[in-house]
């Protein structure tokens, strides 16, 4: 074994503004793939970084999802955040049926459906913002709710409803050793709310996402009642995640890189584009995801990966691959579109992306329309930022106008 297949301890608890982890950095350099051990589960795992290779193991069958479940897998958090029942641990062509039931709740033509109920929502929440008056919490007034009020909102979940189901799923992302109890309980208690949810939804539906994925039909397919609980806890995470995160980074990189803000002013039109660039360079989360176990032995970039084997894949650094992106260090504004990773890959890439877009563009894009004066309230270098969970974003980001 060569000195790269060293077991390498990665806490991977970066969390200095929007910096690249140190320690990512130099696996991402590394000849062949790396053996990193995890500060939870019982087995070291590999860990894949170029974006080709990212790309072969996220669609290789020889690489399972579904192997994980019933092990100690090799994870960043104490409990699990996936439950075994989820699509984000299943293999084709049980996840392909699913994926493929689910996603037509999420089509391009019913996300634009969506879209004035997600404007509504931001203005509602910017005018609170500007009624306040500044300085004002932007995470506060719009990243931490518009995301997960959209989800919740399309999910037809009752308003009163809605602070506890957050604080569940909050617990979810704790990487502390002492939440696990925590944690658990509070899987467990969502489980269980959105199995009555779909059973109320079956009986009496509605305009809700919900409602729309029971409706979805392929000949005489359709998800069941456990199916449609996961994956509407599986989106209602999702609300806590991605788009909550990359509204506050998004922003913090506006305000703190004004060429970046003056494009975006002076050709608003190009929001999409400005925004796919920053998801791709910005490190959102920590470390890495859920991993697969591979099936069989497989030779990879040198590496011999042998059956039983978990694989871990870095989206993050995929996204910086330089054979793919060059300068991928550097956010280029006038970069050829290419797709990145940062909603994932193959079979597990998120259905939910184009909602997520979506949200995304009407944030930043109302936000810089309706605040040309934006900035922060504060010198960047006081803002705290999360180290109690696997995502990268301000805690704070107190603005002006």
């Amino acid at each position: 074994m060569t000195a790269d297949h060293e077991t390498v301890t990665c806490p991977f608890d970066f969390s200095e503004a929007l910096d690249f982890d140190p320690a990512l950095a130099d696996l991402m350099q590394r000849r062949s793939p790396a053996r990193i051990r995890l500060a939870y589960g019982d087995a070291d795992a590999w860990l894949i970084t170029g974006f080709d290779s990212v790309k072969q193991v996220t669609t290789d069958p020889r690489f399972s999802r579904a192997g994980i479940i019933g092990h100690d897998y090799p994870r960043m958090t104490p409990e699990p955040i996936v439950s075994p029942e989820s699509i984000n641990v299943m293999d084709p062509p049980q996840s392909s049926r699913v994926r493929h039931l689910a996603s037509q709740a999420f089509t391009q033509q019913r996300v634009e459906g969506m879209r004035q109920r997600i404007i509504w929502l931001t203005d509602r929440l910017l005018d609170d913002m500007e009624n306040a008056g500044p300085p004002a919490d932007l995470v506060q007034h719009l990243s931490n709710k518009l995301p997960q009020h959209t989800l919740l909102d399309l999910l037809g979940i009752e308003r009163e409803e809605w602070p506890r189901v957050e604080e569940s799923l909050q617990q979810l992302l704790v990487v502390g050793a002492g939440n696990k109890e925590a944690a658990a309980t509070a899987k467990a208690d969502l489980t269980a709310y959105f199995a009555k949810l779909v059973g109320q939804r079956r009986n009496s539906p509605g305009p809700d996402l919900i409602s729309a994925m029971a409706a979805a039909r392929e000949g005489e397919e359709q998800l069941d009642d456990r199916e449609l609980a996961v994956m509407a806890l599986t989106l209602a995470l999702s609300g806590q995640d991605t788009a909550t995160c990359q509204i506050s980074d998004i922003t913090y990189l506006l305000l703190t890189r004004p060429e970046l803000m003056q494009h975006l002013r002076r050709r608003p039109e190009t929001v999409t584009d400005v925004v796919h660039e920053m998801l791709r360079c910005i490190p959102f989360r920590k470390g890495v995801g859920i991993p697969r176990v591979a099936l069989e032995d497989v030779e990879l970039d040198g590496a011999r990966i042998k059956a039983g084997d978990f694989v871990h894949v870095s989206y993050l650094t995929a996204n910086r691959d330089p054979e793919r992106y060059p300068s991928p260090h550097d956010i280029d504004l006038d970069r050829p579109v290419a797709p990145h990773m940062t909603f994932g890959w193959g079979g597990h890439r998120c259905i939910a992306m184009p909602l997520a877009m979506a949200e995304l563009e009407v944030a930043i894009g109302r936000l810089v329309e309706r605040f040309p004066g934006l900035r922060l309230a504060v010198p960047p270098e006081e803002l705290r930022w999360d180290t109690e969970t696997i995502r990268r974003f301000p805690l704070e980001l107190p603005v002006a106008w």
